[in-house]
């Protein structure tokens, strides 16, 4: 049975339901339709879907999530594709949609992630295990100490300085756990910064995270010479950046944070 859906772009697509062969281009997306027990479905994904890592070593890569096998991904013959706007391009989509149905997700902040969670439940035929998802992400949320009065900066790169503004997933995360992000009124998402605007922004803390550019305790050294009046900390960028199920994991990674921060 065929049914017609509208994707975050308002994008309208129309495919058998359930989908039973499910390609993915979003490594949060990816991660989450696992979860969802679409281990069966599943039959492509990026080479940057690690996680779960040992279900997704058995699912064929179709490339990365800016340049992908296009006729590999037509052997696979799916009935279904889910995409993001910010980890594929439009060039992609616009092509996978001349011969694919392809729902293009949308998240720039915590509402979103958790619409996506639903969403994914509502595109598979796992309503009911998406909801519990939700709902218990919203509870830890709800329940986890809230960081006060403590200004950070988070880089994404290093030459240039590039940060996490407003607008994004990032952003969100880190005032919903009550940080402060002394970038949210820098104009663009990801805005490239100075050390002059560094310190003149003067951040209590620099966070450094693993991904997309690999901070490391070099890295960490080197800026925390040059930014002696903040205290320079690396952390998880998968926790910051990666939505879906792996929003369980945010608030126990705070507190272990906020831990370190402290000392």
């Amino acid at each position: 049975m065929k049914k017609i859906f509208k994707d975050h772009l308002q994008r309208t697509i129309e495919f058998e339901f359930p989908p039973r062969r499910i390609v993915s281009l979003c490594p949060s997306i990816t991660e989450t339709l696992f979860a969802l027990d679409l281990e069966e479905q599943i039959v492509g994904k990026t080479r940057y879907c690690i996680h779960p890592e040992d279900k997704v070593k058995q699912v064929t890569n179709v490339g990365g999530t800016k340049k992908i096998q296009e006729d590999l991904i037509r052997t696979l013959n799916p009935d279904l594709i889910i995409a993001e706007k910010e980890e594929n391009t439009k060039e992609m989509v616009e092509s996978l949609s001349r011969d694919f149905p392809v729902f293009v997700a949308d998240v720039e902040n915590y509402a979103g992630a958790l619409r996506l969670i639903r969403d994914l439940g509502f595109l598979t035929n796992r309503e009911e295990k998406a909801r519990h998802y939700v709902e218990e992400i919203e509870e830890q949320f709800k329940n986890m100490p809230k960081v006060r009065d403590c200004k950070v900066a988070y880089l994404i790169w290093k030459k240039p300085f590039m940060v996490a503004g407003n607008h994004t997933y990032i952003h969100s995360i880190l005032e919903t756990c009550g940080f402060t992000n002394v970038f949210r009124d820098y104009e663009g998402r990801y805005p490239s910064v100075t050390e002059d605007d560094l310190k003149q922004a003067a951040p209590d803390f620099l966070f450094l995270p693993s991904e997309p550019f690999p901070f490391t305790d070099s890295h960490k050294d080197e800026l925390q010479q040059l930014f002696p009046e903040m205290k320079v900390i690396l952390v998880d960028g998968e926790i910051f950046s990666w939505y879906g199920v792996r929003m369980m994991k945010v608030p126990s990674y705070i507190n272990q944070l906020l831990r370190e921060m402290r000392m």
